[in-house]
């Protein structure tokens, strides 16, 4: 796409009408708080949110989402007018991505969003890599599938962002790349996928359950596959309490993490490049593992600066003092995922939106512009000690 070509995003969403899904969710929230920042004259944003009724759902939005740090600069940009903003351009959905047509509640509210969306941003999602199978499946799999009929639906639709975390590459290996998986190919290469014989699977085993009157504690966890939690962040809240002496890795090992504002600004860009099909691109992957790859051995090395100078106070109100190295068990490696994510789709976005006034400042998603150890120190590890571990305490 010519460089010339690019409208700025502000230009782009100015009285559009939008639809998020999974809105209490963490990249949701960003993405909300900065097309509310960037663009405030957008005409309408449509939030879904499981919930059993409207009031249920405005509530959420206000304590999950409106009430956070977050939008701390929204609040004092609207100062005592911010309440009043939000009430014109946000509407609060309750319903659910598993159901058809997403379970809206209200009826004659989903007849007018069928009238006016133009956007629809799918972010609703299990990310929890532990989730029960059958939950994981009606809300990643089949939610996405209702997200879509429902777009089909919409009189005025102009395009559908698809958002994924989680279960997104299998166990794929080597170079993972930006292509689509065709219609009844799996992510684990052994076999072709039906749908319908998954969904079949999960109601049969979940009437054994009951039918040998199981709690629903066994049920969770007889659901639950692969259950594998080994995200970085859980590593860090384990290794800062002084719970974490050890780890299946490699020193060499890369971890592929970027900032949440650069996967949000990759996802304005995308929108409005594919807004008037310039590209026939239609996966990118924001990653840091190609172009600026972040190894196992520079978190370790910041981990231990960080809570040696910062160290992690206990209920006894005693610090706990961290090793400086923990001990890699490499015997279990081939449990683990070791990819690399091309992003080549997504260097072709950068290319083309270079020079173009206000982006590169204000939607940069160049992962090779992160100084991982600036970073780490002074935004990610204490603001994962704040707003995550300490919140969970």
């Amino acid at each position: 796409m010519p460089m010339m070509e690019l409208r700025s995003v502000s230009d782009f969403f100015r009285g559009k009408t939008i639809l998020v899904t999974g809105a209490t969710g963490f990249l949701a929230k960003v993405f909300v708080e900065k097309i509310l920042r960037v663009q405030p004259d957008i005409k309408k944003l449509y939030l879904l949110v499981r919930a059993s009724d409207p009031y249920l759902a405005t509530q959420r939005l206000h304590n999950e989402v409106f009430k956070k740090d977050l939008f701390r600069v929204l609040q004092d940009k609207w100062g005592a007018n911010f309440d009043s903003f939000i009430s014109k351009k946000v509407v609060a959905v309750a319903g659910d991505v598993s159901r058809d047509m997403l379970g809206f509640i209200d009826v004659k509210l989903s007849e007018e969003m069928l009238k006016e969306i133009n956007i629809i941003v799918n972010s609703a999602a299990t990310t929890n890599l532990d989730e029960r199978f059958d939950v994981a499946m009606g809300t990643n799999t089949v939610g996405a599938f209702n997200v879509l009929n429902f777009a089909k639906s919409c009189q005025k639709i102009e395009i559908i962002l698809h958002v994924s975390t989680a279960y997104v590459c299998g166990q794929g290996e080597g170079l993972i790349a930006e292509e689509p998986i065709h219609m009844g190919q799996t992510l684990n290469k052994c076999r072709r996928l039906d749908i319908n014989l998954e969904k079949q699977l999960i109601q049969e085993k979940l009437s054994e359950l009951r039918a040998q009157n199981a709690n629903e504690e066994t049920i969770t966890k007889t659901m639950k596959k692969f259950g594998m939690i080994r995200t970085m962040d859980f590593l860090i809240a384990a290794y800062c309490q002084g719970t974490l002496t050890s780890f299946v890795g490699h020193s060499d090992t890369v971890l592929d993490t970027i900032p949440a504002d650069m996967v949000v600004n990759s996802m304005f860009i995308a929108l409005l490049a594919h807004s008037k099909n310039h590209f026939k691109n239609l996966i990118y992957h924001s990653a840091s593992s190609l172009r600026n790859p972040f190894k196992f051995s520079d978190l370790q090395d910041i981990m231990y600066s960080y809570f040696t100078k910062n160290p992690w106070v206990d209920q006894y109100g005693k610090p706990v003092v961290v090793t400086k190295k923990l001990t890699l068990c490499s015997t279990s490696m081939d449990e683990l995922p070791l990819n690399k994510f091309d992003d080549q789709n997504a260097e072709k976005l950068r290319i083309a939106t270079k020079g173009v006034q206000g982006m590169n400042e204000e939607f940069n998603f160049d992962p090779r512009d992160v100084n991982w150890k600036d970073y780490m120190m002074n935004i990610h590890l204490p603001g994962l000690v704040k707003y995550s571990i300490r919140s969970k305490m």
